[in-house]
């Protein structure tokens, strides 16, 4: 009985032993082992336009078929909500792992603290071939990379080929580009009564002046203006002759000519287009390059149209703000987003980028592609004024989103609606501006 009883006990020990091996083998082999999904990288995207959509998903379809181990989700966001929704991200720390915005909207969440610092993250490749003018967007004095530039901002001036044909205007070439002087005569030619009732039916030139800030800051690079200026490493605003003479030209345009048409007042770039197509006015200036898209789609197809080189006063050059993507300091894996990055930025996928929402692609290489060499949809001239592109002296200065909703808008609506004289305002830019900018320079907030 003794030696059955020592049987069942040696029995009941090895069949637990058998227990214990075979769950722990369960446990551990990897046929039955699951690791819980891993979260996917968050891309929040601002494109709006249906061909942009197209190429962002697709690069993200892409990667996320290249690499199932680091999936990215596409998040869609407007243009109108994604500072507010930024901001609330930040101060919880719920963020995407990759945003998508604008250089000069970046610089205060870089300013705050909330970005982080890309330079020790690109690429040679990346480095090397991204415009120098889309780097300065982005760089703050220390060197530290805020964002990675993907599109640039270039402003042109539409025209309508057959109206300046029944008018006798060559228009001109890049190699003998027009003056913003011969910019006026030819709007003068152009401006005429058609059915002799004593009201102008075709003006010479448009342009749309509400919330014109950005517009008339860039353009104003060519008349060596720049409204900012760096003192004691702090931003201030100086208005002088430079800047004045852009707006005395319009205001010239509009009001002793009546060359330019006022309705441009109360419209913005795109509000123009319809009357562009429809003879209102023979040129549009300071509107996107991405517009020539609502014409490829919207004019109809008797309506001819076309680019012209850049305005020379003193250059050709012209301010630019950039489209960019940025990784929160917040991110947990920002490695996986950077690698994201570099795949969205690459070459052939800027390109797409690039030509899907009609801007200039940041690199340099893209420009050599076919596509941004075709004269039919003005991306020759397009391309070609890339060269002209540069950056603001604002561009860094704390504040800056501010003074153009408080100062700069307000101010320059009220002199196109002719309520003051062009030194009138501005002394007052200069004056307004600097109070708001002295609030900034006591939080010592450096960019």
């Amino acid at each position: 009985m003794k030696q059955y009883a020592n049987l069942l006990k040696y029995a009941s020990t090895g069949v637990m032993a058998a227990i214990a091996i075979g769950v722990t083998v369960m446990f551990f082999s990897p046929r039955h082992y699951e690791a819980p999904p891993r979260e996917k990288l968050q891309f929040v995207c601002l494109a709006w336009q249906e061909d942009a959509l197209v190429a962002y998903k697709s690069i993200v379809a892409r990667w996320n078929v290249l690499h199932p181990e680091s999936q990215v989700e596409y998040v869609q966001a407007t243009w109108s909500s994604i500072h507010d929704y930024l901001i609330t991200g930040f101060e919880t720390g719920d963020v995407p792992d990759v945003f998508h915005y604008e250089s000069s909207a970046i610089i205060d969440f870089a300013v705050r603290g909330y970005l982080e610092d890309l330079s020790p993250l690109v690429s040679a490749d990346l480095r090397s071939d991204i415009r120098s003018a889309a780097w300065a967007s982005v760089r703050r004095s220390n060197g530290e990379l805020s964002g990675v530039p993907v599109l640039m901002e270039s402003l042109v001036t539409l025209y309508n080929k057959d109206l300046f044909e029944r008018a006798g205007i060559v228009p001109p070439d890049t190699l003998h580009p027009w003056t913003w002087n011969d910019f006026r005569e030819a709007a003068r030619r152009l401006t005429k009564d058609l059915n002799g009732d004593g009201t102008i039916d075709q003006y010479g030139a448009g342009m749309g002046l509400r919330n014109c800030a950005n517009v008339v800051l860039n353009l104003t690079i060519s008349f060596n203006g720049s409204y900012f200026r760096k003192e004691d490493n702090s931003y201030i605003v100086r208005t002088g002759d430079d800047e004045k003479r852009l707006l005395s030209l319009i205001m010239d345009m509009m009001y002793t000519d009546r060359s330019m048409t006022t309705a441009g007042l109360g419209q913005s770039g795109p509000g123009m287009i319809p009357g562009f197509i429809n003879g209102k006015f023979a040129m549009l200036a300071g509107i996107g390059a991405w517009s020539r898209q609502q014409l490829m789609q919207n004019a109809p197809p008797n309506f001819h149209w076309g680019v012209l080189p850049a305005l020379k006063a003193r250059t050709q050059n012209i301010g630019t703000s950039t489209q960019t993507v940025s990784i929160p300091k917040a991110s947990k894996r920002k490695k996986e987003a950077m690698a994201f990055i570099e795949f969205m930025t690459s070459k052939e996928n800027m390109g797409a980028i690039a030509s899907s929402d009609w801007m200039v692609p940041a690199r340099t290489s893209c420009l050599g592609m076919p596509r941004f060499r075709t004269s039919a949809d003005g991306w020759d001239i397009v391309s070609q004024s890339a060269s002209f592109l540069t950056v603001g002296d604002w561009v860094g200065a704390p504040g800056y989103i501010e003074w153009k909703a408080r100062v700069a808008n307000p101010m320059l609506q009220e002199l196109f609606a002719h309520r003051m004289t062009v030194d009138e305002a501005l002394r007052r830019i200069e004056q307004e501006s600097n109070l708001v900018l002295a609030r900034y320079k006591l939080r010592d907030q450096q960019w």
